[in-house]
C-alpha cells in the first residue's frame, strides 16, 4: 500500500458534517459507550414515525435481531411526502438515456408517479402487503417508481438486474414466489435495442407463480403479449389516481430481496427490512457523500444491484437530494460521456466503481481535461479495492488533485457503507478504506483465537456488533442465513457477523481489505490471497487489468495463473519478456512464492455487465474444463471463447 497520505480539502472541510477526525473520534466513542442511544438518537432525529419505536435493539434471539421494535413508518413517505412541504419543485430524479433522451422529475411529480404505480399494483393486480413483487427493469425511472410503489403498498421487491439470463430470472422468482413481474419491452445500449420482455417469457415457461406481467413500454420493440397476464404499464398508468394511501409498516417489516450469486448452490435472497435500512441509507448519504441541499449526485451503478438500491434510490430520495439515473454506458459514444454529464448537470458527488474508472483511464486518459469539473467535491468507489494507478488518475485528473475519494467498503449484506474516509475528514491513503464508520463496530479478527490482529497481519473483516441496515436472514432459508454469516468467526465465545473478506491493519490502524478469503491459492502450502497478487501485476506499468486464479500443480498443489491485459493495443512484443518483467514486480512487491506459473496476456477479462469479472469462468479455463456456466450475462460473451483459444495455444 502507497504511504502517500491525503489530507482532506480545508475549504471542504469547514461545511462537512464531519469536519475533522476529533469530531469522528467523539461519534464512535459516544457509540461504543452507550450503542443503543446512538442508534436511538439517529433514529429519532433522521426518521418520521408513523408510531415511535418501544425499544432501540433486541438481541435476544441473535443473530435474528430487531431494531426499533414497534415503530411504524413507511419507506415511501420517508423518500417523497415528507420533502413535498418544502422541496416539491426541487428535482428529485435526473435521467438521462443511452441516446441522450433526457427527464428531469421533481419530488411532487415523483409523488405522483408513485401514487399511480401504486394504485396499479394495488387496484389492477392486487398486490397486497407481504407480496414479492420481481423488478427485471432497465435503468430507466420507472425502475426507481416501481421500487417505491412496492413500498408504499408494503408489497416486497425483489429486483433482478436486466443482464442476467431467463434461467437466473426464473431462478429468483420461484424462490420468492413472486406473484407479479415488472419489465420493459426493452431498452437502449450504444445506441442499440436491446430486449428484457423475451427473457421473462422464457422464464414463466412451464409454469410459475407468477400471474401477472407489467410491461413498460420503452422502445416501442414488437413483443409477445400473452392474453390475461401481460399488461402495458404506458396504457394502466393514465387511469389512475395521484394519491395512494401509505401502507403503515413495522420497523421489522421486510422492504426488499436481493439475490446474491453464492459460488455454490442456488441464489441467496438477501432479506433487508424497513426502517435499519433506510436509516442507515440516509446517514451514510450524509455523512460519506457529504451531500448537500442543492448538489447533485450521481452514482453510476444499475439497481439491479444493492448500490443502485441504497445509493440511486432510497439513501438520496431518504435525504431529499437530487440524484441521477443513467440509462447508457460510461464510455458510449466515447470515453468522455461522464465528463460530459458530470459539466453539464454540474454533477457533485460522482460514485462508481475501479473497474469503470480503469476503462475510462485506458480509453480516455486526456477526456477530463476536456470538460469542466470545477462542481466535483466527493469521488466515490465501490465494489472491489481500487489499484494506486487508478486512484491516481481518479485523483489527479478526474478531482483535480482536490476531491476526497471514499473509496468505501461494503456489501449487499451490510445494507450500507461500513467501511470509508470521511470527506472532510479521514487523512486518505490510496486504494485504502481506512476506518469504521460511526456506529460500525468493525475489527480484523483472528479466525482462530478470536482476538483483534496485529499490525500487518491478514484476519477476517468482522463486524462485532449488529447494526440497523445489517442482513436480517436469507428468503426461506434460516439455516443458511446463520451458517453463511455467523459461523466462521467468534469473539469471546460469541459469533460474530464475518464479511468473508480478508483485511489488514496498518501502522495507523487503517483497513485495507485484501479479498475474499474463499480466493486464496494454497502454493506449496503458502496461502496466497488473488488480490494481493493482482495489486502487485498491476503496478507494472502497462497493465491495465488482471485477473489471477489457482490451477493444479504437480509439485505444489496450486500455480499461479494470470490473466493480463495490457494498456497498449499494440499487442506483446516479446511475451517472454513481458512474463518476465511481469514476475520481477511480484518478486519485488510480496516475494518468489507468488510468481506466475502461467500469464496469458487476454484481450479483455469476461465481465458481467455490472463490471464483476467472472473468476469461476477463468478458473475453469485454467483447468482445460468445459465451461458450463452461463455466459450470456457477460458484457461481451465471445471474450471467453478467444481467451480459451489462447490458453489451449499456449
Amino acid at each position: 500500500m502507497s504511504k502517500s497520505v491525503f489530507k482532506p480539502n480545508k475549504e471542504f472541510a469547514k461545511t462537512a458534517r464531519i469536519k475533522n477526525m476529533c469530531e469522528y473520534q467523539a461519534l464512535q466513542e459516544e457509540a461504543m459507550e452507550d450503542y443503543e442511544g446512538f442508534w436511538g438518537r439517529y433514529a429519532k432525529e433522521k426518521l418520521d414515525w408513523i408510531e415511535p419505536f418501544n425499544e432501540v435493539m433486541d438481541e435476544s434471539n441473535f443473530p435474528f435481531v430487531k431494531w426499533f421494535k414497534d415503530g411504524k413508518l413507511n419507506v415511501a413517505e420517508q423518500c417523497i411526502d415528507r420533502h413535498l412541504k418544502t422541496r416539491k419543485n426541487k428535482a428529485a430524479i435526473i435521467f438521462e438515456g443511452d441516446r441522450g433522451d433526457k427527464q428531469i422529475i421533481t419530488y411532487l411529480e415523483l409523488y405522483y408517479n408513485v401514487n399511480r404505480f401504486a394504485n396499479l399494483l394495488k387496484k389492477e393486480f392486487g398486490v397486497k402487503k407481504g407480496d414479492r413483487v420481481v423488478i427485471y427493469m432497465p435503468m430507466i425511472p420507472e425502475a426507481a417508481y416501481a421500487m417505491l410503489a412496492c413500498a408504499r403498498i408494503g408489497a416486497i421487491h425483489s429486483i433482478v438486474f436486466g443482464g442476467f439470463s431467463a434461467e437466473a430470472l426464473r431462478d429468483r422468482i420461484e424462490d420468492a414466489d413472486a406473484k407479479v413481474v415488472i419489465t420493459a419491452d426493452g431498452a437502449y445500449r450504444k445506441d442499440k435495442p436491446y430486449m428484457l420482455k423475451p427473457v421473462v417469457d422464457q422464464a414463466l415457461e412451464g409454469g410459475s407463480p407468477v400471474n401477472k406481467v407489467l410491461v413498460v413500454e420503452r422502445n416501442d420493440e414488437d413483443i409477445t403479449w400473452v392474453a390475461g397476464r401481460d399488461y402495458s404499464y404506458n396504457e394502466l398508468i393514465k387511469s389512475q389516481e395521484v394519491h395512494c394511501e401509505p401502507e403503515v409498516m413495522d420497523s421489522e417489516d421486510p422492504l426488499f430481496l436481493l439475490y446474491t450469486s453464492g459460488s455454490t448452490g442456488k441464489p441467496k435472497g438477501v432479506q433487508h427490512n424497513s426502517a435499519g435500512y433506510i436509516l442507515w441509507a440516509q446517514m451514510t448519504m450524509e455523512w460519506v457523500f457529504d451531500v448537500k441541499e442543492n448538489d447533485t449526485y450521481w452514482c453510476t451503478a444499475d439497481v439491479g444491484w444493492i448500490t443502485g438500491h441504497t445509493y440511486i434510490v432510497y439513501g438520496p430520495l431518504a435525504m431529499g437530494a437530487t440524484t441521477v439515473i443513467f440509462e447508457g454506458v460510461p464510455t458510449y459514444p466515447d470515453a468522455g460521456r461522464p465528463w460530459k454529464m458530470v459539466e453539464e448537470y454540474k454533477i457533485n458527488q460522482f460514485y462508481t466503481a475501479p473497474t469503470a474508472i480503469r476503462v475510462l483511464h485506458k480509453m480516455g486518459e486526456d477526456e477530463p481535461a476536456k470538460y469542466d469539473l470545477s462542481s466535483l467535491k466527493v469521488l466515490g468507489t465501490v465494489g472491489e479495492p481500487i489499484d494506486p494507478p487508478a486512484w491516481k488518475w481518479y485523483y489527479e485528473e478526474v478531482g483535480s488533485s482536490k476531491c476526497a475519494i471514499v473509496d468505501t467498503y461494503w456489501q449487499t449484506e451490510t445494507g450500507g457503507h461500513i467501511v470509508s474516509p470521511l470527506p472532510g475528514a479521514t487523512p486518505i491513503k490510496p486504494a485504502c478504506a481506512t476506518l469504521p464508520l460511526p456506529g460500525i463496530m468493525g475489527e480484523i479478527l483472528d479466525p482462530v483465537t478470536g482476538e483483534r490482529v496485529e499490525t500487518g497481519e491478514t484476519g477476517y473483516m468482522c463486524v462485532t456488533r449488529p447494526w440497523p441496515s445489517m442482513i436480517r436472514g436469507v428468503w426461506g432459508d434460516e439455516e443458511r442465513f446463520v451458517k453463511s454469516y455467523f459461523g466462521d468467526v467468534k469473539k469471546n465465545g460469541k459469533p460474530i457477523y464475518f464479511t468473508g473478506d480478508g483485511a489488514v491493519y496498518d501502522e495507523d490502524g487503517y483497513i485495507t481489505i485484501t479479498g475474499r478469503t474463499d480466493d486464496v491459492i494454497n502454493v506449496s502450502g503458502h496461502r496466497m490471497g488473488t488480490a494481493e497478487i493482482e495489486a502487485a501485476i498491476k503496478k507494472h506499468p502497462n497493465v491495465a487489468e488482471v485477473a489471477v486464479v489457482g490451477k493444479p500443480h504437480e509439485l505444489k498443489g496450486e500455480g499461479i495463473f494470470a490473466y493480463v491485459v495490457l494498456k497498449s493495443d499494440d499487442g506483446v512484443a516479446d511475451e517472454v519478456e513481458e512474463v518476465k518483467a511481469i514476475n520481477n514486480v511480484i518478486k519485488k512487491e510480496i516475494g518468489n512464492i507468488a510468481l506466475c506459473d502461467d500469464i496469458v496476456f487476454a484481450p479483455g477479462l469476461p465481465k458481467t455487465r455490472s463490471g464483476k469479472i467472472m473468476r469461476r469462468i477463468l478458473r475453469s479455463i485454467a483447468k482445460g474444463e468445459a465451461i458450463t456456466q452461463d455466459i450470456s450475462t457477460l458484457e461481451d460473451p465471445s471474450i471467453v471463447e478467444k481467451i480459451e483459444n489462447m490458453v489451449k495455444s499456449k
